[in-house]
C-alpha cells in the first residue's frame, strides 16, 4: 500500500511538470526536449546557461517559465557599463536620518533573467558568483538572503561575437546546466509565421503552478532512490572526463553532484521513484559539456566537449 502511495505521488509530480512543459511549448514551438531540460533544472534549484545565437527565443523561454510558475521575475540586461552595485544593491546616505540605507539591487527576485551575460565585464559577472552559489549577497559586510525559490537563467551569445567577454571557469561551473535552443525546423517556423496575426503567444501564458508547488517538488527530490551502482557510474563518467588526454580541466566534484540531482529530476519527470542508468545518460551532456576546458591542441583538432562526453558515456560500463 505504501509503495502504491509513493507511485501515485510521483505520477502527480510528473503531471505538474508535464503541464508546465505543455504550457511553455505554446511559446517555444518544437523544442519540447529543451523545455524539459530547463524544467528539470528548476526542479533541482539549478541555474541555467542558455547559449545560442540571437533571435531563437532564449528570452521568451525564460519569460514563459517564470509565468508558468507564477514566480516574481526580473530581467537584467547586461551591458558593458553595468556595475556590480546595480546587481547586488548598495548603501546610500540619507541626510534626513544621518544613516546609510540599503537600496535593493536588480537581483532581488525569484527568477532572474541575466540577458546576454557575456556582454558585461568580468568584474560585474563576478558579482553573481556568491549569489548563485549560496543564495545570498553581501553588501558592505552585511548579508542579505535571496527569495525562495531562486533561479538565475543567463543567456549568452557565442563567444566569437564582437563585444563579448568569456565567462570564467569558476562561474561556468556554477551553472547547473547549459542548454541550446537552436533554429526551428522549416515547418515549425512556417507555423510561427502563420500565428503572427493572432498576437504574441507569450501573452497567452498563464500560471499552471505556483512557487509553493516548485518548493515542494524541490524538497521531494531527495526521496528518489539512487543505488550505489548508479553513484559509481556517475563517478566513473566524471573521472573519464578528467583523464581524457584532450581535456585540460575535467568535470569538478560539483559536476558529480549536479549529475546526481539531474538524474533524480529526470526520474521524477519519467514517473519513477528511482534512478536508472538511462537517466544519467540523458542528463550528462547538458550537465558536463560546459564545464570541460579542452587543451589547445585538442581545439586545433576540432575535438569538442560534446565528443569528450560522448566518449565517456560510451566507454564506461553501464551497471546492471
Amino acid at each position: 500500500m505504501q509503495n502504491e502511495k509513493v507511485k501515485i505521488h510521483n505520477i502527480e509530480k510528473a503531471s505538474i511538470l508535464k503541464k508546465i512543459t505543455d504550457n511553455v511549448e505554446k511559446v517555444i514551438f518544437g523544442k519540447r526536449e529543451v523545455i524539459e531540460l530547463a524544467i528539470c533544472s528548476f526542479l533541482c534549484g539549478g541555474h541555467i546557461l542558455i547559449e545560442d545565437v540571437p533571435g531563437v527565443g532564449k528570452t521568451s523561454l525564460v519569460s514563459a517559465l517564470a509565468r508558468s510558475f507564477s514566480c516574481s521575475f526580473r530581467r537584467i540586461q547586461f551591458t558593458p557599463d553595468i556595475m556590480p552595485s546595480d546587481i547586488t544593491g548598495f548603501n546610500m546616505y540619507n541626510p534626513k536620518t544621518g544613516e546609510f540605507e540599503y537600496r535593493e539591487g536588480l537581483v532581488m527576485s525569484q527568477i532572474i533573467l541575466a540577458d546576454e551575460i557575456n556582454r558585461t565585464p568580468p568584474k560585474t559577472q563576478a558579482s553573481l558568483m556568491e549569489i548563485m552559489e549560496e543564495n545570498q549577497k553581501t553588501v558592505d559586510g552585511k548579508t542579505y538572503p535571496m527569495p525562495k525559490p531562486f533561479i538565475v537563467l543567463a543567456t549568452q551569445n557565442p563567444a566569437e561575437y564582437i563585444g563579448t567577454y568569456p565567462l570564467p571557469e569558476a562561474q561556468l561551473d556554477r551553472f547547473f546546466m547549459r542548454i541550446s535552443i537552436g533554429y526551428p525546423a522549416a515547418d515549425i517556423e512556417s507555423s510561427m509565421l502563420c500565428m503572427l496575426n493572432s498576437g504574441r503567444p507569450l501573452d497567452t501564458i498563464t500560471a499552471v503552478a505556483d512557487e509553493n508547488d516548485l518548493i515542494e517538488l524541490q524538497a521531494g527530490l531527495s526521496d528518489v532512490y539512487v543505488d550505489k551502482k548508479i553513484n559509481d557510474y556517475i563517478i566513473n563518467i566524471i573521472n573519464h572526463t578528467r583523464e581524457n588526454n584532450s581535456v585540460l580541466l575535467g568535470a569538478s566534484p560539483r559536476a558529480s553532484f549536479c549529475l546526481f540531482r539531474a538524474a533524480q529530476a529526470w526520474a521524477v519527470y519519467s514517473e519513477r521513484d528511482y534512478v536508472c542508468p538511462d537517466d544519467v545518460i540523458k542528463m550528462a551532456p547538458s550537465i558536463l559539456e560546459h564545464r570541460l576546458i579542452l587543451k589547445q591542441e585538442a581545439k586545433m583538432k576540432k575535438i569538442t566537449p560534446e565528443a569528450v562526453v560522448r566518449s565517456a558515456i560510451g566507454s564506461v560500463r553501464v551497471p546492471i
